[in-house]
């Protein structure tokens, strides 16, 4: 298709959407993206980026305004968690599904994807069961499934959740040297500076999208700035417009002819109250949190003396000695499918060998797949499930601490945003009092502005801990008195 280099190949016009007339997600948003672009959506969690994705796949439309895709253009979303459904497909079936027609001889396109997303594994691939990878595998299954299509216009979705520093960098520069156009959501600032030209960022106050240029660096500026710009510009006018109601009050009290006089003035301020722009609540953050420790536990609370770990598909048995106290953290590192998850969650469930946790410690467990929450139960029914003796009243205190406010928490869990049950899983913990935390890639899915405060919650944690994470920034900020490498 010959097509010019600046051609749009997607142009979103006066586009509306919203679950209903009183929450719009989007109202009459305008914007292009061109051919060749790498472009990232920013805004809070809960704004509404997934559901830009869903507008430009078809999967829902758009209560007003157009779509436009060039035609011909063809579009593959990576998504975010591999569907239930799909878990117990192999490898191939799993692939095949992310085309319409068949596909005759698809193993060698398969193996092609899996080296770009560092996942060649040996022989026999193509028959493994997709619930048999660990959820740093599955993310790179999810990015090689919209790989593999070939798109015009590539969708990711959060793609380095999950990845380790070596998948995050072939990623890196996969996109670098890729010349399709690229939509991304994410919230790894470093990843996305490395690639981004330009980005859309979504006023979750507003509902419009506003377009810059520039590096993901750059337009953060930008955008900081123009905050500053409209605040200061509001607080000048809300000077103005109270000088004019102080006049028009003055001018009313003398009567006659000034009555006049007074209603200009009032006028005046009604206009300017309409210039005053909506600041942005987007720099809300979560308040600084405590996870406060089991009160009633001396010595040891868990005891770990063998684990294993799976290298080249092989289950190892490893000898080591680990005793955690209170106030002792441990950090688990390894590359994505050693076992990391598997042992955090056998030593979550008291079923590891070789582990041993002190009768009546209370687990507080934070899974990166958010499995532990129930995705049937509302917000609220979730919090109580877990709250020791607090009334509804502290309930509901802790819940908005995370921005989880009335209008989320009788919502079902199933139905949030992936970065508000991270929200609802971090507010459990503080009410559940943990004498051990373990936590799973616990900033996953979690907005940029909201990981530092986790990080100094995780810091100040007075029980034991044993965390996994990939996100170097963040565990730098946390405490870490001991570390067990699965590889070494």
């Amino acid at each position: 298709m010959g097509m010019a280099k600046d051609e749009a190949i997607l142009r979103f016009e006066k586009v509306s959407f919203g679950y209903s007339e009183n929450f719009p997600l989007l109202d009459e948003v305008d914007f292009s993206i061109r051919r060749g672009t790498k472009t990232t959506i920013m805004g809070q969690n809960g704004s509404g980026k997934s559901t830009l994705f869903k507008l430009i796949t078809k999967n829902i439309l758009p209560t007003h305004g157009m779509i436009n895709v060039v035609n011909g253009v063809s579009i593959a979303l990576s998504r975010q968690v591999v569907p239930r459904d799909e878990l117990d497909l192999t490898v191939r079936e799993f692939f095949e599904k992310c085309f319409k027609e068949k596909i005759y001889d698809i193993d060698p396109r398969i193996d092609d994807v899996l080296e770009v997303v560092n996942l060649k594994e040996h022989l026999k691939v193509h028959e493994r069961i997709v619930r048999s990878f660990s959820g740093g595998q599955q993310a790179r299954l999810l990015l090689a499934s919209a790989l593999i299509q070939e798109p015009d216009l590539l969708l990711l979705d959060e793609p380095t959740n999950n990845l380790d520093k070596a998948g995050i960098e072939h990623l890196t520069n996969f996109l670098i040297g890729h010349n399709q156009t690229c939509i991304v959501i994410s919230h790894d600032a470093d990843f996305l500076n490395s690639f981004t030209d330009g980005v859309l960022y979504l006023d979750v106050f507003t509902r419009k999208i506003e377009q810059y240029v520039g590096n993901y660096f750059d337009v953060r500026e930008q955008i900081t700035a123009r905050q500053e710009r409209e605040n200061r510009k509001n607080a000048q006018l809300e000077k103005e417009i109270q000088e004019n109601k102080d006049k028009a009050n003055f001018f009313a009290m003398k009567g006659g002819q000034m009555r006049l006089v007074a209603k200009k003035m009032r006028e005046k301020a009604e206009a300017l109250e309409e210039e005053i722009v909506d600041t942005r609540k987007e720099d809300k953050t979560i308040r600084p949190f405590i996870i406060p420790a089991q009160k009633d536990i001396i010595g040891e609370i868990v005891n770990i003396t063998e684990f294993r770990t799976f290298v080249k598909h092989k289950v190892m048995n490893r000898k080591v000695k680990i005793s955690l106290k209170k106030n002792q953290h441990l950090q688990l590192k390894g590359p994505n499918g050693i076992g990391k998850s598997t042992l955090l969650e056998s030593i979550a469930k008291n079923t590891a060998e070789g582990t041993k946790i002190t009768p009546g410690v209370i687990i507080g467990y934070y899974r990166q797949d958010f499995s532990t929450l129930n995705f049937e139960d509302t917000v609220y029914e979730s919090l109580r499930e877990v709250a020791t003796k607090q009334s509804e009243e502290e309930i509901r205190t802790v819940a908005a601490g995370f921005l989880i406010t009335s209008d989320v928490i009788n919502n079902k869990i199933g139905n949030l945003s992936e970065g508000q049950k991270g929200l609802v899983a971090f507010a459990r913990l503080v009410l559940q009092k943990p004498g051990l935390l373990i936590l799973d890639e616990p900033t996953n899915h979690i907005n940029f502005r909201h990981i530092p405060i986790i990080a100094e919650a995780l810091n100040k944690y007075e029980g034991a801990m044993i965390i996994v994470s990939h996100v170097p920034d963040f565990i730098k900020k946390i405490r870490i008195d001991y570390t067990l490498d699965l590889e070494k």
